[in-house]
């Protein structure tokens, strides 16, 4: 693989849209170049939908390159209006740099590695801001601007039907703003984003012209619409969005999710998500033509996300829930690891007190009738935390529970239900 990023990028099909291929691929050519890309703290943890620009700002820093990561503390204030067919919800000034400093502390643990001294610079546009006047805004940056220009962005023109607000009819400035800034004081020349961001982009490239002169070298790059195979949006799930923050989606869910992933989306989310090099993803590609049932390529995305956004130990602790739910042998799991793994599957509470099998399979509503609780444990079919069941005079106790708490039953093969003493 060659060593200039785009050729990169272009490999790992994750170029939409560039306002100067040529200039920027000589540019990369000969130089490193400070690039950046920004999140807005409208909630406190981004979800791997954020993380889809945020993967190619890695890959330009690992190649020596130095990426700017832009917390839009001021931008989060107004809301973007790309995407939405209404308007944002404004949150209290609190609120946004409560979301500033858990997005901060994501982006650190994700970019700064302790094992290599990569540069990255991480910046807030509400520090070149907040002491802006109204008069200066306008008469330094609004001047700048065409209204006509700004109404055919798509960002704006989706909007115009339902209607907006100036306020976010003006984000386009305040980012624009930012790339301003960022090219001035930082030597800044590219900016990244997703595809709903090419108005965003193109509107900075060109308030650097007016400002600094038509000749500015600076660059704009955006990432494709991520979609699946069967066309519907990438990173969403029955249950709802895939979080970074451990707390909304636990390390075992976060594998989960990406083992679970179709053979027609798999490469392509190697390639795109993954630092392995071509001959390891072409590999792969080999095997899930020849080999699907073994998963191997699912398995490797599951294992490199999960060590890339939570680190070695929690990937241990997805690996050992996923062993030990396939296997049946749970007694191993501890209470947290239990915790994870069955927070999305049937949960009961059952009273402390030691009760007959097949009254308690009933209380606790696995089995729904006390025919069928005698049936299944005496075919075996009943395991309780992990040994199988066969006895039908047997009483269930607490006090065997684990950690004195959990009791997991298995009926059958793959339904498993939690059950929580209290």
């Amino acid at each position: 693989m060659s060593t200039n990023i785009i050729d990169e990028l272009l490999w790992r099909d994750a170029i939409n849209q560039q306002t100067d291929a040529e200039g920027l691929r000589d540019y990369v050519e000969n130089n490193k170049i400070s690039l950046y890309c920004g999140v807005d703290p409208t909630g406190d943890s981004m979800h791997i939908g954020h993380l889809i620009p945020f993967m190619m700002l890695k890959r330009f820093q690992l190649l020596g390159h130095h990426p700017y990561i832009l917390i839009g503390g001021a931008t989060g204030t107004i809301g973007d209006p790309s995407g939405r067919t209404s308007e944002r919800q404004l949150q209290s000034m609190e609120q946004v740099q409560h979301n500033v400093d858990c997005l901060t502390n994501q982006m650190k643990r994700l970019f700064f590695d302790e094992d290599n001294e990569q540069e990255l610079t991480m910046v807030n546009n509400y520090d070149w801001t907040h002491d802006l006047t109204l008069l200066d805004f306008l008469r330094d940056y609004g001047k700048n601007f065409n209204i006509n220009t700004m109404l055919a962005k798509d960002i704006v023109s989706s909007r115009l039907d339902t209607g907006i607000s100036f306020t976010e009819f003006t984000y386009q400035i305040l980012q624009s703003m930012d790339y301003l800034h960022l090219f001035r004081h930082h030597d800044v020349r590219l900016q990244i984003g997703g595809a709903d961001q090419w108005g965003n982009i193109t509107a900075g490239l060109d308030l650097i012209r007016k400002k600094e002169g038509a000749e500015a070298k600076a660059f704009g790059l955006t990432i494709p619409l991520m979609l699946k195979a069967d066309g519907t949006k990438f990173g969403k799930t029955a249950g709802g969005a895939i979080w970074l923050d451990p707390e909304k989606t636990s390390p075992y869910e976060f594998y989960q999710f990406w083992l679970n992933q179709d053979d027609r989306d798999v490469v392509r989310y190697l390639k795109f998500f993954t630092f392995l090099t071509q001959e390891e993803i072409d590999d792969l590609a080999k095997k899930v033509e020849t080999e699907p049932h073994k998963r191997e390529a699912q398995k490797t995305l599951a294992r490199e996300m999960t060590l890339f956004v939570h680190g070695k130990e929690a990937l241990a602790d997805a690996l050992t829930i996923t062993e030990a739910l396939f296997s049946g042998d749970v007694k191993q799991l501890t209470a947290h690891q239990i915790e994870d793994g069955f927070k999305n599957m049937p949960n009961v509470t059952a009273k402390k007190e030691a009760t007959n099998i097949v009254d308690w399979l009933v209380e606790t509503a696995i089995e729904p009738s006390k025919r069928q609780a005698r049936e299944d444990v005496e075919n075996g079919a009943i395991s309780i935390n992990g040994d199988k069941v066969t006895d039908t005079s047997i009483e269930i106790n607490p006090a065997s529970a684990i950690n004195e708490t959990f009791m997991i039953v298995r009926k059958g093969k793959k339904n498993y239900t939690l059950v929580t003493f209290k």
